[in-house]
C-alpha cells in the first residue's frame, strides 16, 4: 500500500511519467525488521503483488489475504495521474517468476547482471506462452532487460572508468554469498559481444543491445543500472547525456527502419523478423 502510494505521488509530481518494476528480490535482511520468515518468501510476494493490483484498479479496496489485516473498503490515496500506473514485472532466473509474469499479463523486467543474456530465451519464451495461453496479447507482453552499463567516449576509457567502482561492489557483495573476487580478465569477458555488460562506446552500446534484443526474440526496453560503479556525478551525467544523444535515437531508428520494411507490400521489400528495440 505504501509503495502504491509513494509511485502515485511521484506520478503525480512528474505528471503521469512514474512507473513500478516489483521482484521478490535478492536481499533478506529486510525479513526480520518486518517481522516476516523466510520460509514465507514466495507467498509473501504472491500475495502482496495481488494487494498492489487490486489497489491500482480500485480506489476503495475490498481485499482479504494471510499476511496483513484485510481492507474493508477504505480508499487509497493519492490516485495517479495515469489511468493504470505501469507496472513491470522483475525476475531473475526462477521459472516460476516468469511464468506468473505471463499468467497476470504484466510486462517483464528481466534483471541480467552476469553470464549470457541469450541463455534467458527459454524464460522468456515460457513467459510469452504463458501469456497467451492465459488471453493476454503480444502488446501486452513487453520485454525489458535491466542491464548493468555505462557508456564513454571510446570503448577503453568507458571500461577502465567503470571496472574499478565495479569490481570493489562486486568483490564486497561476493564476500557474503560465496562469490570469487572480481578480477578484470572476468570483467573484459562480461564486456565481449555475448556477455552482459552494456559497457563501452555508444556505437558498441547499441551493437550489442540490437545483438541481445534479437537473441531473446525483441525487448522493448532497456533499463541501464551505472550506479554500481559509484561514479563521480560528472561521469555519470556524461553517460546520461550520451545515452539520451547517441544510444537511444540509433535504437529508435533502427526500429523505425525494420518497422517500415516490415509494413512494405510482398514484393516491395525483404522483412526482417529481428527485434525492435526501445531505450
Amino acid at each position: 500500500m505504501r509503495a502504491f502510494q509513494n509511485f502515485a505521488t511521484l506520478d503525480l509530481l512528474s505528471r503521469g511519467r512514474a512507473e513500478m518494476i516489483v521482484g521478490r528480490g535478492s536481499s533478506i535482511e529486510a525479513f526480520p525488521l518486518f517481522g516476516f520468515r523466510l520460509e514465507d518468501y514466495d507467498a509473501l510476494f504472491e500475495e502482496k503483488l495481488e494487494l498492489l493490483l487490486t489497489i491500482r484498479e480500485h480506489e476503495h479496496v475490498q481485499w482479504t489475504g494471510k499476511y496483513r489485516p484485510p481492507l474493508t473498503g477504505q480508499g487509497i490515496y493519492p490516485r495517479p495521474m495515469q489511468k493504470s500506473l505501469p507496472i513491470w514485472l522483475g525476475v531473475g532466473g526462477t521459472p516460476k517468476s516468469f511464468a506468473r509474469a505471463g499468467a497476470l499479463g504484466l510486462p517483464l523486467m528481466v534483471a541480467i547482471i552476469g553470464g549470457e543474456p541469450r541463455r534467458f530465451r527459454p524464460l522468456i519464451d515460457l513467459y510469452r506462452e504463458t501469456g497467451r495461453q492465459h488471453g493476454h496479447s503480444a502488446d501486452q507482453l513487453k520485454v525489458g532487460l535491466h542491464m548493468l552499463g555505462y557508456v564513454g567516449d571510446t570503448t577503453q576509457e568507458a571500461a577502465d572508468t567503470f571496472f574499478p567502482g565495479y569490481a570493489k561492489a562486486m568483490t564486497d557483495v561476493g564476500k557474503e554469498r560465496g562469490w570469487p573476487p572480481m578480477t578484470r580478465a572476468s570483467f573484459d569477458a562480461q564486456r565481449g559481444p555475448d556477455g552482459a555488460l552494456l559497457i563501452g562506446s555508444p556505437s558498441e552500446v547499441v551493437d550489442k543491445i540490437l545483438r541481445h534484443s534479437e537473441a531473446l526474440g525483441g525487448v522493448s526496453r532497456i533499463s541501464f543500472q551505472m550506479n554500481v560503479a559509484s561514479l563521480p556525478q560528472i561521469k555519470m551525467m556524461r553517460a546520461i547525456d550520451a545515452i539520451g544523444a547517441a544510444v537511444a535515437p540509433a535504437l529508435h531508428a533502427t526500429t523505425a527502419a525494420r518497422t517500415t520494411r516490415e509494413q512494405q507490400p510482398s514484393g516491395v521489400g525483404m522483412a526482417e523478423n529481428g527485434p525492435v528495440p526501445l531505450a
